[in-house]
């Protein structure tokens, strides 16, 4: 299903009203592609092409949730995690993660959750998945 049909679909069913959100991509047009749905569907989002900038956005927006490829050319997801958490929760250490990425092997996964993502979507991204993802860890908990 294109990429499009998807995002309307899930935003007949599915609201990110305020919901922060730091997505990073270094891929120019996913990253837009990305940010502009995430947008349609009411979530405020900072993007960033490179782990170094998504660190300095973290720790100045302290968005609700990360969404990060994996394979970036700066410093790899795995990695860019690994510092996020090292830090205190005051600084953003325990914001709940999304993995992104095109090698899905079930190493890949091991990976990603050892790193401190809680989840992982495979690319080509299915969005009715990325957003129920979304949702689940952007909850606040009671």
């Amino acid at each position: 299903m294109p990429f499009g049909s998807q995002v309307q679909r899930a935003s007949q069913s599915a609201e990110l009203q305020g919901v922060t959100i730091l997505a990073v991509e270094d891929h120019p047009d996913s990253l837009e592609l990305l940010t502009e749905a995430l947008r349609a569907l009411g979530a405020i989002v900072f993007p960033a092409a490179t782990s170094r900038e998504a660190f300095q956005l973290l720790l100045e927006q302290r968005p609700q949730l990360v969404v990060s490829d994996i394979g970036l050319p700066d410093e790899d997801g795995f990695s860019l995690m690994r510092r996020i958490r090292a830090l205190g929760a005051e600084q953003g250490g325990s914001t709940p993660s999304i993995a992104v990425s095109a090698f899905t092997s079930a190493e890949d996964r091991r990976r990603a959750a050892a790193a401190g993502f809680q989840d992982f979507v495979a690319k080509p991204v299915d969005f009715s998945q990325l957003i129920s993802s979304i949702q689940a860890l952007a909850r606040p908990s009671s």
